[in-house]
Order: structure tokens, then sequence, then C-alpha cells
């Protein structure tokens, strides 16, 4: 039996089908009311719970022996610093202690790109950077950051674990619409007027999954391994979205001054319209940030491999068709199915 935390996100659910085909006993640990849609259908046992919760956690790992910690808040708006801290730093201070109590075999730890220090423009963002908090900008990063630290310690105290470090997550089964998702979705339904231009390295939710699996299996403990895919502009992806959809890409680029400028106020929007965020201060800065990211660690140790993007945006657009998220998608599917 293997249990995973955040099994209904977008890199749990995946991770969650690529072990069930291993053929292993999965067991998900799930907010009592959170909506199971993303494992509908999978045999999997549900064990309802909360990282915030020691006792919920001791009893849910009992008879395991790995436990994939994934459950985490991401939020790159502001004013849910508390609810960060407490889920992504005392989550993860419980899960390690439920783990050493119950004598877990292995723990695989997903952390963040962005729980590590950003080494300046042209210099390879790898594992030889370190997590301080101190050295990381924004809350999320430094949560994910002193979660990190958190598994290190553990590691000290003897606990078998892992880390790893995904970069920006693409691919389909995205239920609940990450910020990507919701890109993608804009694109394709007319929406994006507009764009600013930036690079980010993007990696396929499957190959992440896939390499979560080979940390359990072939990490070494207390070791960091960096899952990172393909370097992308904004504007390749746009010409990628245009060819695969038919839809004409937006031909504005709105300057980096006046975008921090509207982004200094779109968290008001984003709570008005109840909208996914995809416009804010730290979307800017994330692509303007240095995104020369090496994998070569997890490729060399781990055997980690990585798909195309065209091919990750390609099944992104499809899957969203296919499961009905917007008629537009669906109208199109030729274009993907047949380019």
């Amino acid at each position: 039996m293997v249990v995973v935390t955040g099994a209904t996100g977008h890199i749990g659910n995946v991770l969650v089908r690529q072990l069930l085909k291993r053929g292993l006993k999965v067991k998900a640990l799930t907010l009592p009311t959170e909506d199971l849609n993303p494992l509908k259908g999978l045999k999997v046992e549900i064990a309802e719970g909360d990282v915030r919760n020691l006792n919920t956690l001791i009893q849910a790992f009992k008879g395991s022996r790995m436990v994939y910690h994934l459950a985490g808040i991401i939020s790159i708006l502001p004013g849910r610093d508390k609810l960060v801290e407490q889920v992504n730093v005392t989550g993860t201070q419980n899960v390690v202690e439920a783990c050493m109590r119950v004598g877990v075999r292995r723990l695989v730890y997903i952390s963040s790109i962005h729980a590590i220090e950003e080494p300046p423009h042209g210099t390879i963002f790898d594992e030889s950077l370190s997590c301080n908090p101190r050295r990381v900008t924004e809350n999320y990063g430094r949560s994910k950051a002193r979660a990190t630290m958190v598994i290190l310690e553990g590691v000290k105290r003897g606990l078998d674990a892992v880390i790893v470090h995904p970069t920006g997550i693409i691919g389909p089964y995205d239920f609940r619409i990450s910020e990507m998702g919701q890109l993608i979705l804009d694109f394709i339904n007319g929406n994006l007027k507009a764009y600013i231009d930036g690079t980010y390295d993007y990696v396929d939710v499957r190959d992440v999954a896939k390499g979560i699996i080979l940390a359990g299996e072939k990490g070494q403990s207390g070791e960091r391994y960096i899952f990172s895919g393909e370097q992308i502009s904004v504007y390749r992806l746009m010409k990628i979205l245009q060819k695969i959809s038919g839809v004409k890409a937006p031909n504005i680029k709105i300057p980096l001054w006046l975008a921090r400028i509207a982004a200094y106020f779109s968290p008001i929007y984003y709570r008005l319209t109840r909208r996914k965020p995809r416009f804010t201060t730290y979307s800017i800065d994330v692509l303007r940030s240095n995104s020369l990211i090496s994998s070569e660690k997890a490729r060399l140790q781990l055997g980690f491999t990585t798909r195309p993007a065209i091919q990750s945006i390609r099944d992104s657009v499809s899957w969203f068709g296919q499961n009905g998220y917007n008629k537009a998608i669906e109208d199109k599917i030729y274009w993907v199915n047949h380019e």
C-alpha cells in the first residue's frame, strides 16, 4: 500500500493513475469536503484527513510502505500567507512526524523549483543551489523552501526521504484548471487579446509523475532532484496554440512597465470575478526569471525523461475539449487529432 497526499491535484491524480497501472494499491488522502472528481473511476482507497491534523495522518499512513506528499497550497495572490504556512510547512512537519511514528519505509516530497534560490541569468539552475528561505523572494516559494528544510531535518533524524522540484506543470488531467490550463482555455475561447513576453520552463505532468515514482524507487535518501522540461516563450506558446487550434494568436505585446502597473491591481479583479489568477506581479516575475534549469541529475541518476512541449500542449488542449471544459475546444479537436 502507498499513500498519496494531495491526490486530487494535477500532479496527484496523474501520479495515482500511474501507480495503479503498476499494480499498486493506492490510498488517497483527501479533505472531508473535497471534490473527488479527479479520482472518479479509479480503484483507490479514500482516507479522509488533513495534513494540518497529525492524528489523521497517523491513521492514514498505517500499513503503508511509501508516502508521496503532494498536498499543498499554491497561491500567487496575496492575503493567504497564513493558510499557505499552515498547509505547506506545518503540514509537512506533520507528514514527517507521522511517517516516523508508523514506520513508513520511504517518503517522497514534491517541493517546487521556486523553493530554490534563483541564480543570475545565464547561470545554470540546478541542485547545487540552496533552499534557504531567506534567499527566496516570494511567499509560496519560501513556504516550499521551509518545508524542504523540514524534510531534510527529518532525514537527519533517520527518515528515508527524497525531494523533487518540478518546474511549471503542463498537460492533461487538469481537472481544477491550473494557471497554464486557464491560459489555454482563454486562448481557445478568444479571450486572450494581448500577451506579456517572457520565457519559462514547462514539464509534462505525466513525466513528472513518472519521475516521482522513479525517485521513490531509485533516489538517494536526502537528495533533491529537479524535474525540468523545455523552455517556452509566451510568443512561441501563442504560435503553437494557434497552429493546434486555428484560433489567431494575439499580436499585441504589453510593455513590461505597463504590465506591472496593471498587475498591481489584478488581485482585486480576480477576487471579484472568482477567476483563476493569470496576470499578477508574481506571474510576471516568473516569466522574467532565470529559466535555464537543468534536470541532468534526475536524468542520470533516476532515468527521468520528458516529451516535447508541443505534444504536452496538444494533449492538454485535446483533454480539455474531450472533457467538456469548453465547447470552443470541442469544435476544434479536429485540429488537434489531425494536424
